[in-house]
């Protein structure tokens, strides 16, 4: 599967996972924390593409309160995903800490929802 399509499938969220997001736009809201991403000519989801190679995705930007990337590899035939994310201040620390097991769930729903695309090829 190009990475492309793959990047496309994990940044396209299902509905719990979208629920989820609304909740942190309101939550976030009132700390001025950007909730779309800045504008990019080139985007998967709200994350702007950094680089793109025929095995490599890397997207995400600089906030307020962290950095973040995410990284998706194709490699053997196999999706992989990783992302990276660097705190600035405590509330970045809080927010992290807060959102991880959501993430989490997240990344691995969209891992296997690019294992089930890949198997209807």
């Amino acid at each position: 599967m190009p990475v492309r399509e793959a990047a496309n499938i994990i940044t396209d969220f299902p509905d719990w996972a979208r629920f989820l997001m609304l909740i942190r736009r309101i939550v976030t809201a009132p700390f001025g924390l950007d909730n779309d991403g800045p504008e990019a000519d080139d985007r998967i989801g709200i994350f702007p593409v950094e680089s793109e190679t025929p095995q490599e995705l890397i997207a995400g930007f600089n906030d307020k309160h962290l950095d973040f990337r995410v990284s998706v590899l194709a490699h053997d035939g196999r999706i992989s995903l990783a992302t990276w994310v660097s705190p600035h201040n405590f509330g970045g620390r809080a927010y992290l800490a807060a959102i991880m097991p959501f993430h989490i769930a997240i990344a691995r729903n969209a891992l296997m929802r690019v294992g089930r695309a890949a198997e209807s090829l």
